[in-house]
């Protein structure tokens, strides 16, 4: 799998966020769904794909960026090195900009996201709802952030688990491992709630000479 492939394919994994914390954390994580409607952060990420036989350690590919969120539904991943790439859900469709690749894919927002971390985060509402796609773990307080693990219910090998490390009301880092065992870690910092973000701030429309491949 080439660097630009392990990135896209952990991008897309991102497309998985759950937001609860350790000890009484699944009440913080209800306070966290019900007062925090929006948010802005720069991230790093660190994607290490499966050791293969005969390598001496792992692969690792890191990757910056920022992100922001809009209840209900909306978000943003903009990746600025190595490759410039954009992640826009706009809140009806799903969209991935490719800089280098010159092409944009776009689906239905819905069939894109199902049980992910992303949809949950960007989701509006209530406990419940990630009750109904996860079960959550407490885990012991780690780097100053309290900790929780969220595992799917659903079974299709996608996401194999969700580790969570909260900062208060700020999310610190997020680790991912998807259905092939790679695992990204994205850490967060700069976090700034409530930022003034618009629901027209997550329209996207693809640049003139793009190629736009439909799912």
């Amino acid at each position: 799998m080439n660097i630009r492939t392990l990135l896209t394919a952990a991008a897309v994994s991102l497309l998985s966020l759950a937001w609860p914390a350790h000890a009484d954390g699944l009440t913080a994580l209800d306070s966290f769904l019900r007062e925090v409607d929006s948010a802005r952060a720069d991230f790093t990420q660190v994607v290490t794909s499966p050791k293969k036989s005969g390598e001496a350690a792992p692969r690792q590919r890191t990757s910056t960026g920022r992100f922001e969120f809009l209840r209900p539904d909306r978000f943003r991943f903009v990746y600025a090195k190595p490759f410039e790439q954009t992640i826009v859900a706009d809140g009806q469709r799903l969209w991935l900009h490719d800089v280098d690749l010159n092409q944009v894919s776009v689906r239905a927002q819905k069939d894109a996201l199902g049980s992910t971390p992303a949809a949950l985060i960007a989701s509006g509402g209530d406990l419940s709802a990630l009750r109904a796609a996860f079960d959550f773990k407490a885990l012991p307080e780690k780097d100053g952030l309290q900790w929780v693990e969220a595992l799917p219910k659903a079974r299709d090998g996608q996401l194999q688990r969700v580790r969570i490390g909260l900062r208060g009301n700020q999310l610190g880092v997020l680790e991912i491992v998807d259905g092939l065992g790679q695992r990204s870690e994205l850490t967060f910092k700069g976090w700034q709630a409530s930022p003034g973000l618009k629901p027209g701030d997550f329209r996207f429309e693809p640049p003139a000479g793009v190629d736009v491949i439909r799912n």
